[in-house]
């Protein structure tokens, strides 16, 4: 019994040096599957260096737009879009030009529209029915424009011969002056050029008579534009309302109620450009009228009105109507005369310009002086003299239907954006101070935006 013990201690530490062994071929087994498993990946290769002659390649390519320069991609941006506009206003200057006698008339009868139909607003006011106003407001219109051109030509034929006697007069005094005077001019200096003048105007008699049939063909056209005036304002004095109802339909859904917005105000712009320009031009052509009268210059009233006439002008008229009656005093009263005209239309048109014209016109119509310039040597390329009277009002139209519409868009886009919520609605509110705190007797504080049928609260009156 005694050797029970010792036999079984033995088969104990048999069997724990059995487990070691098992534990360290569980550890060796473990160890030779990692190693296996690091093996299966593929090894990178080792790949050469490019030899030193061949060109560096980039590993990729960037993106093309983002390799331009930004200040380039706006330039650009921007360069295609002022193509499509020149090309656009290029391809309307032809259209305008290829049918320039129907467009000025359009337009001139568009400018007496401004002027007449005010009274055939008053007439209607006071019961005149609207067929009948239309026409009473027409044909006095027209007469009177009528009476001023014949009272023009009368004056002019009347004078004609007189005329003709003095500036023959002025030039013998001319050329009396120029023989005393310090030039030195000689007698026959004086007949080659007269003679030279002669025999340019022999040498050129084709040419003058093609003028001449060009100024009958400039008849005709102007007798023609004439009458289209004429029936185009009927129209647009009788039923202007619904022409512009009609020119509503063209227009895009999405732009209607801006351009209608627009339209009345323009009328507006144009109609007070059209009878301040007549008032302004009235009052230059009066007063320089009595100016040259009493300084006896021949024929004051036909100047005084080709004053009136080109007044519609803007600045261009008045240097060349000006000048006009500078070189009658001069060549039929002699210098002294001449240098009291020019300080009488200098006069005359300085107080015009300073206080008349932004006194009658006042903001509605105005333009910078810079943009005159440009619209009336603009107009004048493109349509000559008819041109350079529409160009002034049309770039006034233009300034009012940029800046409503400019301001329509901004109140759309206020009125259509999301409103906010909570403090950020009381601190967005125009005008609006801290929110007051709800006390016992006084309900929550609403902070909800306006119901969507009405328009957010406007700071114009």
């Amino acid at each position: 019994m005694s050797r029970v013990p010792g036999w079984l201690g033995r088969v104990g530490a048999g069997f724990t040096r059995m487990g070691e062994r098992l534990e360290e071929r569980r550890r060796a087994e473990a160890e030779r599957d990692v190693q296996e498993e690091n093996s299966e990946a593929p090894a990178p290769e080792h790949v050469p260096p490019p030899p030193p002659y061949a060109p560096a390649v980039a590993p990729s390519r960037p993106d093309p737009a983002a390799a331009v320069p930004w200040g380039m991609r706006v330039a650009a941006e921007a360069g295609w879009r002022l193509l499509v506009l020149a090309g656009t206003l290029w391809v309307l200057t032809r259209i305008i030009s290829a049918v320039q006698l129907v467009v000025l008339a359009f337009v001139a009868a568009l400018l007496i529209t401004a002027l007449l139909q005010p009274t055939v607003a008053r007439l209607q006011r006071y019961g005149v029915p609207r067929g009948l106003a239309t026409a009473l407001t027409a044909i006095l219109g027209f007469v009177i424009m009528g009476l001023i051109g014949w009272f023009v030509t009368w004056q002019v034929m009347e004078n004609i011969d007189n005329l003709s006697d003095e500036i023959q007069d002025g030039i013998d005094d001319l050329r009396r002056w120029l023989l005393n005077s310090p030039f030195h001019v000689t007698e026959d200096q004086i007949n080659d050029i007269a003679q030279n003048l002669r025999e340019a105007i022999s040498a050129n008699t084709d040419e003058i008579t093609s003028a001449g049939l060009a100024g009958v063909t400039v008849i005709v056209e102007a007798l023609t534009g004439i009458l289209l005036t004429m029936f185009s304002t009927l129209f647009l004095l009788y039923d202007g309302k619904r022409i512009w109802q009609w020119t509503l339909k063209l227009v895009p859904a999405a732009a209607r109620p801006g351009v209608a917005g627009a339209g009345p105000r323009a009328w507006r712009t144009l109609t007070a450009y059209v009878r301040g320009t007549v008032l302004v031009a009235l009052i230059d052509a009066v007063f320089i009228g009595l100016g040259i009268f009493f300084l006896d210059v021949p024929m004051a009233v036909p100047l005084a009105v080709f004053i009136f006439l080109f007044a519609f002008i803007p600045l261009v008229g008045a240097v060349v109507s000006g000048a006009l009656a500078v070189v009658v005093a001069l060549v039929t009263q002699g210098v002294f005369t001449a240098v009291m005209t020019l300080v009488v239309v200098l006069a005359v048109q300085q107080i015009e310009g300073h206080i008349l014209q932004p006194f009658i016109l006042g903001r509605a119509v105005r333009v910078h002086p810079l943009a005159v310039v440009l619209a009336v040597a603009a107009g004048g390329l493109v349509a000559g003299i008819g041109g350079a009277v529409v160009a002034v009002p049309l770039v006034a139209v233009t300034n009012t239907v940029v800046g409503y519409l400019r301001a329509h868009s901004r109140e759309a886009s206020l009125r259509h954006s999301p409103a906010p919520h909570g403090a950020t609605a009381t601190d967005a509110a125009p005008g609006a101070g801290p929110a007051p705190k709800a006390g016992p007797a006084q309900g929550p504080v609403s902070t909800s935006a306006p119901p969507s049928g009405e328009a957010p609260p406007s700071d114009k009156p």
